[in-house]
């Protein structure tokens, strides 16, 4: 049965724009006269010869796109080639078996979208295809591709992952305008050397194949800022010393027990580092070299010491240890975020320099308990600290010794207060670093807001449904932590703080987000919405290019998927972007 009917005011419109979408339509097959657009007198003609100059057939436009996505496609007929026009072919989602060799014929086609198939081979004639950018083949059954593969010399995308491919053609050496490749999900032991050519390669994802090393010469793909090799068989970091753009190293989930010193030196570039699940034993100091790391996941290894040089990173804002043996740090520390970690480890190379005897440095950590003013402290450290006393005023004694000592940090954290303390406000004209996590706060004061220096403002778990509009004020504000508040929205004010760079709102009720207000926000490196009700992403967050660092887990929306949550920010991103409605 030929199945449902292809509307003709469909094939009309097709004639005068070019394109023609048919995709989920039930179309067991593709009607003829689909095939036949561009070659048949359409029927209008016939009827009524007095039809208007708009409606001219033979000014017709020949089709260009033809999209037949998630339809019931057993088979592409070979009239194919009757569209020698076409620019865009998509039929992705379909039951295809194989594809007509016709498809040599279009010579046009720049991009060609046939995954979520049942393919298991290619035909040698889609290698003419010598104006093809984009060829989408993952999803498929494919066990190999045909030797002349690297014809294809304009290809700028290339996925073949979730495949059965055993080995690569030589011959993709040949693609040197390819950009992105992903081979994720097959069955590759290895991968050639020649691919090291491919000169303008930026992302390689080969996730979750059976590689026990990379080829040496990887390192010479001077394009290359991406490269994904998490789930495989490595036992050693791979040695890329002239890749100098690479930004993020991906090899989780392998089996690397040693982080060889040489080789970090080289990845100075990375500004992601994810080594999360292997076999790690310690961290050498030379991981310091990394100064433009922004992500370090080191998370479920063995590492049982770590260089305190860490704290020194200038760009990190994720360090993830968590599930290892280390001696020295307490393991609440490692549940309290990155910030809290830098600073322990910071202090901690303080201590190595100041104290070579042994004897510990007086500071707020380390005075006896009962001297509830550490006098020392708001002097040497300009900080004022009252912090886990579970009390639910902070003394006048305390606000009483600055006098006129410029503070600049506050920490009141883990106590019972119900407000924020109204002589902060004393603290205006110096302070920048304030800590009020852990309380029961749950509304911000107007006074607050007149901390015109404050630069960061920790409140997680605290009772916060809002914030004041009066926050407004706060223009210096960079990273704002409200963590495990009772926010239903997010709150608006943030929008017009331009400052900001990081703010991290996990674990609230917030249920959308304006992404046209971020987009102006020119600052925000991070945004952190794990675990709150997000129904939807608007595809125009991914225009948001600011973002380094976009953390979505957690949230009801079904799209983008974990799988793409997985890949990064970048790669979000890039997928919004293809969302949005042209």
């Amino acid at each position: 049965e030929p199945g449902p009917v292809v509307p003709q005011g469909l094939i009309r419109a097709a004639r005068k724009s070019g394109q023609l979408n048919l995709s989920g339509r039930g179309l067991g097959e593709v009607p003829q006269h689909v095939w036949r657009i561009n070659l048949d007198t359409p029927e209008e003609a016939h009827q009524n010869l007095s039809f208007g100059a708009a409606d001219r057939w033979w000014e017709q436009t020949d089709l260009t796109k033809l999209l037949l996505a998630s339809n019931k496609l057993q088979s592409l007929s070979e009239d194919v080639r009757l569209l020698p026009a076409l620019t865009v072919l998509d039929v992705h989602d379909n039951q295809l078996t194989s594809l007509p060799s016709a498809l040599g014929q279009l010579e046009n086609l720049q991009k060609l979208d046939v995954s979520h198939n049942k393919l298991k081979s290619i035909p040698e004639e889609v290698l003419q295809l010598s104006c093809l950018r984009s060829l989408l083949l993952q999803h498929n059954e494919l066990s190999h591709l045909p030797d002349g593969f690297g014809q294809l010399v304009n290809l700028e995308e290339l996925d073949l992952s979730n495949n059965h491919l055993t080995d690569i053609p030589t011959s993709f050496a040949l693609l040197i305008n390819l950009v992105r490749l992903n081979l994720a999900c097959n069955q590759l032991k290895n991968l050639p050397a020649d691919i090291s050519a491919m000169k303008s390669l930026r992302q390689l994802d080969c996730t979750k194949n059976y590689l026990e090393s990379v080829p040496s010469k990887l390192a010479t793909m001077a394009s290359l800022e991406q490269l994904y090799l998490r789930k495989n068989k490595l036992r050693s970091l791979p040695e890329l010393p002239s890749c100098k753009l690479l930004k993020e190293l991906h090899a989780g989930e392998n089996q690397i027990e040693i982080l060889n010193a040489e080789n970090l030196k080289h990845l100075n570039s990375l500004s992601v580092l994810e080594l999360r699940d292997n076999k790690i034993k310690s961290v050498p100091d030379e991981i310091t070299l990394l100064q433009k790391l922004e992500r370090l996941d080191l998370a479920n290894n063995d590492i049982s010491r770590l260089p305190y040089t860490l704290g020194n990173l200038p760009q990190l804002k994720f360090l993830s240890l968590e599930g290892n043996p280390l001696r020295t740090i307490r393991r609440d520390l490692l549940q309290k975020g990155t910030q809290e970690l830098l600073k322990y480890l910071r202090s901690k190379i303080q201590d190595d320099i100041t104290s070579p005897s042994g004897e510990p440095p007086v500071t707020a950590m380390t005075l006896p308990s009962e001297s509830r003013v550490n006098m020392h402290a708001i002097t040497s450290l300009k900080l004022l600290e009252y912090s886990e006393k579970q009390a639910a005023v902070i003394p006048d004694e305390m606000f009483d010794a600055v006098g006129s000592s410029p503070v600049t940090t506050v920490n009141f954290s883990k106590n019972q207060l119900s407000e924020i303390p109204p002589r902060i406000v004393e603290l205006k004209d110096s302070v920048c670093d304030v800590n009020l996590g852990f309380n029961k706060i749950s509304s911000l004061s107007s006074g607050f807001c007149m901390l015109h220096k404050l630069t960061h403002l920790d409140i997680r778990n605290n009772f916060l449904t809002s914030l004041p509009e009066e926050m407004e004020a706060l223009t210096r504000l960079q990273v704002i932590n409200l963590s495990f508040n009772r926010f239903k929205a997010f709150p608006s004010v943030l929008y017009r703080i331009v400052a900001l760079e990081t703010i991290l709102l996990s674990n609230n009720q917030v249920g959308s987000i304006d992404p046209l207000q971020l987009k102006m926000m020119e600052r925000l490196g991070t945004l952190d919405l794990q675990n709150n009700d997000l129904l939807q992403v608007p595809p125009e967050l991914g225009n948001c290019e600011t973002l380094r660092t976009l953390l979505l887990e957690g949230n009801p929306f079904r799209t983008p998927r974990a799988a793409v949550l997985a890949k990064g920010t970048a790669a979000v991103l890039e997928y919004l972007r293809s969302r949005i409605p042209a």
